[in-house]
């Protein structure tokens, strides 16, 4: 039972310096190191944004706003000017586009996304020759050259086959097709607020996370703690016990830490209180497979 636990900290304790000395050199070898890692990494990210309709398109323009506000960040860090010629040679995305997104990218409209599946329920539902007596998308016949699915599928996009979009629609639960007839099944149409308030749960969970193995990784100095533990030869049932036990650990370090932090914001002068922290633990098993690595 291989047990694969991460390298020890030699320190966990942080100081602020001026300007941590980076560790690492941007040339092909690391990029090449950063690249092969990141495919991994992005792996569940890609697959989370795949189950909300998020196309390659629409995250490769967004990702421009990304790179442009790292960049400013980074050429800050370092004391260097910054312009728009610099954040272009840094980031690799073109100057027009850099200037485009002004100061700050971060705040600027995301890229409109809806997925031609989507697309295709939209107009159902929009256009009143696909609607029945009360107003409601009516039952399509799966083929015809007018007011089919066919004729509704080629009207969003004349690249796709219609079949690979009823394909999907039943994929996806959107549709059901009984015969020769497709007909629309009736769901929710807008994000519960629960799954909007987990997504910004997530998103800055992951986001502190990575930042801090990125510190780790690229900065000299102190290191903060990241640790983990693989086990591997396990049965489901084992998997699940030690479930319960990291359930059962997290709840103790998560009383502690409350407590200690209480008494740190209590201590702490409100002119002094310039910090914030993040502490947690996360817990993640899946069947048997080829271990999960960046290495060719």
């Amino acid at each position: 039972m291989p047990i694969d636990p991460s390298p020890p900290i030699v320190s966990t304790r942080i100081e602020r310096t001026p300007d941590p000395q980076l560790q690492v050199i941007p040339d092909e070898q690391h990029a090449q190191l950063a690249l092969r890692e990141a495919r991994v990494l992005m792996g569940p990210v890609v697959r989370w944004l795949l189950r909300h309709g998020v196309n390659y398109g629409a995250f490769a323009e967004m990702l421009k706003g990304s790179f442009v506000t790292m960049a400013r960040e980074e050429l800050g860090r370092a004391g260097a000017k910054i312009t728009d010629s610099a954040v272009s040679v840094m980031s690799g995305v073109h100057r027009k586009d850099v200037r485009n997104l002004g100061q700050s990218p971060h705040r600027m409209p995301l890229p409109r996304c809806i997925p031609l599946a989507a697309q295709v329920l939209e107009l159902w539902r929009a256009d009143a020759r696909y609607h029945d007596a009360n107003g409601n998308p009516r039952g399509l016949a799966r083929s015809g050259a007018s007011e089919s699915f066919e004729s509704l599928a080629r009207e969003v996009s004349t690249d796709v086959h219609p079949r690979t979009l009823l394909d999907e629609l039943l994929r996806l639960e959107l549709v059901t097709l009984e015969g020769d007839l497709v007909t629309v099944v009736n769901r929710a149409r807008l994000p519960a607020p629960s799954i909007e308030e987990n997504a910004a749960v997530f998103s800055t969970n992951a986001a502190d996370h990575i930042a801090a193995a990125v510190h780790n990784l690229t900065l000299g100095g102190p290191k903060f703690l990241e640790q983990s533990v693989c086990v591997d030869g396990l049965s489901q049932q084992s998997a699940e016990h030690l479930h319960g036990v990291a359930r059962a650990l997290w709840q103790d370090a998560f009383d502690s830490m409350v407590s200690k932090a209480r008494e740190r914001v209590q201590a702490d002068a409100p002119a002094n209180a310039d910090a914030r922290i993040r502490f947690g633990v996360y817990y993640y098993s899946e069947a048997a497979s080829t271990p999960l690595t960046g290495s060719s």
